[in-house]
């Protein structure tokens, strides 16, 4: 038969267990809202297409970028760098170009090697593997791009974004007195965003480099 004192001794037990575990789930669900305020993404990405119009030459062409790309770190070898980099990153790049004077749409698309990004910042590169027909002679070339994506301009109902690229004149090795050539790009290697966008957009994703993983 249970003493006075032990009832009241189990009672007390019995009280200070619901408590610990109402705190518990206090503290599980507190953390779990902690969490749910400040999301951590695992990887950086791009995605998004959009027209852009070039600020220093104004035309009736169409240009547009789709980018859906996304980091994925040291997962390319390189010699000498055998577990890959921080700026590794998988996806595709499509690019295209509607010609007004010969009513004829070129399109590109390229493999993403490379992904940078910051607060509202990206910068990526992808090498190319495919042009439409007419289109120029760089399948092979790698090509750089950056992008701003700045949310939208409620008052005029249009998007702040904006976005770069490694050609058309921003690319060149002046020498000499002969006429400057493109230069080769290197991964995650572009200008500023310097062409405001003019339809559609971009999300970039923003992530830290990570360290690399450990050795085995």
């Amino acid at each position: 038969m249970t003493s006075r004192f032990g009832r009241r001794t189990l009672a007390a037990m019995a009280v200070l267990g619901t408590g610990f575990a109402l705190a518990g789930a206090a503290v599980t669900a507190s953390a779990s809202a902690d969490q749910g305020e400040r999301p951590r993404p695992v990887r950086a990405s791009v995605v998004g297409s959009a027209e852009f119009v070039l600020p220093y030459h104004q035309d009736k062409d169409v240009r547009s970028f789709t980018f859906d790309a996304r980091a994925a770190p040291y997962s390319r070898p390189l010699p000498g760098i055998p577990g890959g980099l921080p700026t590794d990153a998988r996806g595709t790049v499509t690019v295209s170009h509607y010609s007004a004077e010969r009513d004829t749409t070129y399109t590109s698309k390229g493999r993403v090697d490379c992904l940078v990004t910051g607060v509202r910042t990206a910068t990526l590169t992808a090498v190319i593997t495919e042009v439409s027909p007419g289109g120029p002679p760089i399948v092979g070339n790698r090509v750089g791009f950056s992008v701003y994506d700045g949310g939208e301009e409620k008052s005029k109902g249009r998007s702040k974004d904006r976005v770069g690229f490694s050609w058309n004149g921003v690319n060149l090795l002046p020498k000499g007195s002969a006429a400057p050539a493109e230069a080769p790009v290197g991964t995650c290697m572009a200008p500023a965003p310097y062409a405001p966008v003019t339809k559609g957009g971009y999300v970039v994703t923003h992530a830290e480099l990570p360290p690399p993983p450990p050795s085995p």
